[in-house]
């Protein structure tokens, strides 16, 4: 990770550990997940709002007032909606992606849940999916969510990555693996 990545998603991490604490104490983590999924998609499909917090031009006043609007139009908790408003005031609103991935992380260990990463040669069927998450409960304990993409460059099989941990099971690995060996030989 770069100098510069890191310091943000410091930054954002101490603002999301506070949000995902308040909503905890007031127990509105529902309200919270809803929050983090509408920011989200908001931040995704507007270039205005993505403008709006890592461009300099605007004053700490429009960032706070932009944001004030949009969280009442988007009925945000009043945790998310006051930790917005105080990232705009200090000038923290460039760390609002990496404050949404931190509270969904947040949010998915409160609920005893992890996200598995799992890259496959060609589509995994419903029972192929349900059948790795399976798999996955059982070696963690917790429910696993599966985030799948297709990279057929893989020839067959998969990689799946759980936190720290990776397992790859692809055909192109094994193919590494293997002219390694017969360079190691001739």
């Amino acid at each position: 990770m770069s100098e510069p990545a890191s310091i943000s998603a410091s930054i954002a991490g101490r603002y999301a550990l506070a949000i995902f604490e308040l909503s905890s104490d007031s127990k509105t983590i529902p309200a919270l997940e809803a929050d983090v999924a509408a920011l989200r998609a908001a931040l995704a499909s507007s270039s205005d709002l993505r403008d709006l917090t890592v461009s300099p031009v605007y004053t700490r006043d429009e960032q706070m007032k932009v944001v004030a609007e949009l969280a009442g139009k988007m009925g945000l908790s009043s945790a998310m909606s006051n930790g917005l408003q105080l990232m705009a005031a200090k000038r923290r609103l460039f760390t609002l992606p990496q404050l949404l991935v931190a509270l969904n992380d947040l949010i998915a260990d409160h609920k005893g849940e992890v996200t598995a990463e799992v890259t496959s040669a060609s589509e995994l069927s419903a029972a192929q999916a349900k059948a790795l998450a399976e798999t996955l409960h059982k070696q963690t304990g917790k429910t696993v969510k599966l985030d799948t993409a297709v990279d057929e460059s893989l020839i067959g099989g998969m990689i799946v990555k759980l936190g720290s941990r990776m397992i790859d099971t692809s055909i192109r690995s094994k193919l590494a693996t293997l002219k390694n060996a017969m360079k190691e030989v001739g």
